[in-house]
């Protein structure tokens, strides 16, 4: 089990906004971007092209003031007025190629990021899940790449843009006048000395509203689903919820209205230094004229010089705040890309195909991570309801302890015990859902860290009692476990499901969308539909969990009827709730606390006048929901 701290890394905020900018990031950046090189290189020829020209046009200002209007040429005033207008539509033109090679290796690198980042989470456990929030997820798809992508496309080409600008207007100036150059220069420190200071602050802003967007896409995501809504309706918290928004939604207005003040402050003491800049020039330079030293041709094409040379100044001024604040981003989705991936394929694990299906645990122990062991690098998760408050209460609980049993193929296996006995933890641990703390899972006799996630979860079937669709069409959903199905083996699972004249009747069949959550089908609906999907999956184990009490008695004995050609033949480990299910299975397990204390079949437990002949009097026997 991994002992690194990636649930600190999640949740503490305070060591995300220590990230630091480094070469080690950098090179990270540039490795991303190898793919890319061609599409940068054209960026930066077009770059330099357009600095290039757009030195030109104030030497189009001095020719005309002193050769053209003297001299009264008006062919060469013809030619300057064609050049103003050239220079500027081939800058454009130039300007077009630039932007769509710089969005092409841009848009490149986000959706290597962004296809990686998914990939990556895909493969994370459900511990993983069940620590972080929905909304923190979709934030780092949206916004956190999103500033990545414009640190690409945005701040590094303006970067390169400024230093070009810089240089080139720099070498010019120096060839009209060294000595207002150098003069224009001499401002340079008021431009330098507040960069640093505002560089830490805006990146710790930006750090923190896109924290606070993410606390918002939260709980945005998680009141106004459907789940959400239908929690805060029936429980009148509509104030309690508006609160919280209101709350959250002011630290992001508060905290854009900081970043804009600091920002504003910032860039108007950048803009007093430029004006200091030109007045001192325009005083030089206007000395000099009068004393016939210099022309007012060269004053005018200097002073829109200035422009070139101040404007770039302040940019690459900020430069350490724009780059600071867009590496952000990136750090951002870096940490989700690296948080170690607890569950993996061993080297040379083996694809299983048409097992018989025997099940082994052996010794078995697991503990979920609590928070108290977070702080200690161990790291636990809860489980099922029950054991999710055990779990917060004692650190020291086990949700399993030395668990040993077999199932032969074909077998029917009910776990029955309380809430919390550990029968949601055995069924998690049998697919991989999580690792053993100890002890070993064995399928035919082969231990399944041996065996390929892919191959493992194609030979198991899960039914749960929160059946999960997608907002797509009833089709849809069924060919999910296994998309190439004929429309004839579809009908055939729906009908073994007893849900395929409902469907039938539906507006649109099969292609009727069944809504977020499957929320426009009923409990038992949205269960048959899972049977059906689970049936048409046909898989050689099946894990279900076979609660039906929050179903009216037509659609329970309608399901159970369904359950029937689900298990034919199949290895099958069932969390019973129901006294016929008990009196069917091959093996009886019973749990208590995490411990197996019981097993065997329903005459040989009650014969031993244990554990489960006790459940069986106070609970089986009235037909009750239990567990």
């Amino acid at each position: 089990m991994y002992q690194g701290g990636w649930w600190s890394l999640i949740r503490s905020d305070e060591s995300m906004g220590k990230a630091k900018i480094d070469r080690k990031l950098l090179r990270r950046i540039a490795f991303y971007a190898a793919p890319y090189w061609s599409n940068i290189f054209i960026v930066l020829i077009a770059i330099i092209t357009i600095s290039l020209l757009e030195l030109i046009p104030p030497l189009l200002y001095r020719s005309l003031i002193d050769d053209v209007i003297p001299n009264k040429d008006f062919r060469q005033l013809t030619i300057l007025a064609l050049a103003m207008i050239g220079i500027p539509v081939s800058s454009g033109l130039i300007g077009i190629v630039e932007r769509y090679f710089s969005a092409k290796a841009g848009e490149g690198i986000i959706f290597d990021l962004r296809q990686e980042m998914y990939d990556h989470l895909q493969r994370m456990s459900l511990r993983f899940f069940t620590h972080t929030r929905s909304g923190e997820i979709i934030s780092r798809f949206n916004s956190d790449v999103v500033g990545a992508q414009n640190a690409i496309t945005g701040t590094l080409p303006n970067i390169v843009t400024n230093l070009v600008t810089l240089i080139s207007t720099l070498v010019v100036m120096i060839t009209i006048d060294a000595r207002l150059t150098f003069l224009s220069i001499a401002v340079l420190p008021l431009f330098l000395l507040p960069a640093r200071r505002i560089a830490g602050i805006l990146r710790n802003i930006r750090r923190k509203a896109m924290e606070y967007n993410a606390d918002l896409s939260s709980l945005i995501s998680e009141t106004l689903s459907i789940n959400g809504a239908l929690l805060v309706k029936t429980f009148g918290r509509y104030q309690r919820e508006s609160g919280q928004f209101r709350e959250i939604n002011s630290k992001v207005r508060d905290i854009g209205v900081r970043r804009a003040l600091v920002g504003r402050w910032f860039f108007m003491g950048l803009g007093i230094s430029g004006a200091i800049g030109t007045a001192l020039i325009y005083w030089a330079g206007g000395y000099l004229v009068l004393t016939d030293v210099l022309t007012v041709g060269t004053i005018v094409a200097f002073a829109a010089y200035l422009t070139r040379l101040y404007g770039p100044i302040s940019s690459l001024t900020n430069v350490q705040v724009d780059f600071a604040t867009s590496m952000v981003s990136f750090e951002r989705v870096f940490e989700y890309l690296d948080l170690p991936i607890e569950i993996q394929d061993k080297p040379g694990a083996i694809e299983i195909r048409g097992i018989e299906g025997r099940v082994q645990f052996d010794n078995v122990s697991f503990r979920y991570e609590t928070y108290d062991d977070e702080k200690n690098g161990d790291h636990q998760d809860p489980g099922e309801e029950g054991e999710k408050i055990l779990a917060f209460e004692d650190e020291n609980r086990w949700a399993l302890t030395d668990i040993t049993f077999q199932i032969s193929p074909g077998e029917l296996c009910a776990l029955v015990g309380h809430s919390g006995a550990g029968k949601t933890t055995i069924t998690y641990l049998l697919p991989r859902l999580y690792e053993p703390t100890a002890g070993n899972i064995y399928i035919d006799g082969i231990e399944i860290r041996n065996i390929t996630q892919e191959s493992l979860a194609k030979q198991i079937g899960m039914v749960t009692q929160e059946t999960y669709l997608f907002h797509d069409t009833v089709q849809a959903n069924l060919l999910y476990a296994r998309p190439d199905a004929k429309q004839e083996e579809i009908f055939s699972a729906c009908q073994a499901a007893n849900i395929h004249d409902f469907i039938h009747n539906l507006p649109d069949g099969y292609e009727t969308v069944v809504g977020e959550r499957g929320y426009r089908l009923s409990g038992g609906e949205k269960q048959r539909l899972a049977i059906a999907r689970v049936i048409l999956k046909d898989p050689s184990i099946l894990i279900l969990d076979e609660a039906t009490s929050h179903l009216d008695s037509q659609n329970e004995a309608l399901i159970q009827d369904a359950l029937a050609p689900l298990m034919a033949g199949r290895t099958s480990l069932v969390i019973a709730h129901r006294l016929s299910t008990i009196l069917s299975a091959d093996k009886i397990i019973v749990l208590e606390r995490g411990r197996l204390i019981e097993q065997g079949t329903h005459q040989a437990l009650l014969a031993q006048g244990g554990k489960y002949a006790e459940l069986y009097e106070t609970q089986f026997r009235i037909e009750g929901d239990f567990g």
